[in-house]
């Protein structure tokens, strides 16, 4: 299995210019947190939050055969870490800037913004999390039915 910074340091060669830092420690937590039986399917590294300015929120995205993970290694000690699963997933949107580019997840409870993302790889993006996760949420509505 492929390592989930292996995946990261990809995306950062087919998609340079955006910032993130401590990408080796981040992806440590979420290795740390993949259940027996997942996988990681897709990764890249992002800022948490709704602003291009601060930089210091780098987080590790990482999309598995079960759940969205974000996960972000503290500096000192401890680590930010939680996932939203495809029942929760209600809508994605993309913010093209002039610079880098922006990502909104709206899941049932909260609002998730990406930001700081190089220009080019929102469509890879949006791409595999709405693919996976229309396909997932599939599934959650016929089991209800039943």
């Amino acid at each position: 299995m492929e390592s989930v910074y292996t995946m990261v340091k990809q995306f950062r060669r087919r998609h340079p210019g955006g910032i993130a830092w401590r990408l080796k420690r981040h992806s440590e937590v979420i290795e740390n947190h993949i259940n027996p039986g997942e996988k990681v399917l897709y990764a890249f590294p992002a800022q948490k939050n709704d602003t291009f300015y601060d930089i210091f929120a780098t987080t590790i995205v990482a999309l598995t055969n079960k759940r969205l993970i974000f996960a972000r290694k503290r500096v000192l000690w401890g680590y930010f870490f939680g996932s939203v699963t495809p029942d929760l997933y209600n809508d994605l949107e993309i913010y093209q800037g002039l610079i880098w580019g922006k990502v909104k997840i709206d899941t049932v409870k909260e609002e998730i913004y990406l930001s700081n993302l190089p220009k080019r790889s929102l469509n890879e993006i949006e791409t595999n999390i709405s693919e996976f996760m229309m396909k997932e949420k599939k599934k959650y509505k016929i089991m209800g039915k039943e």
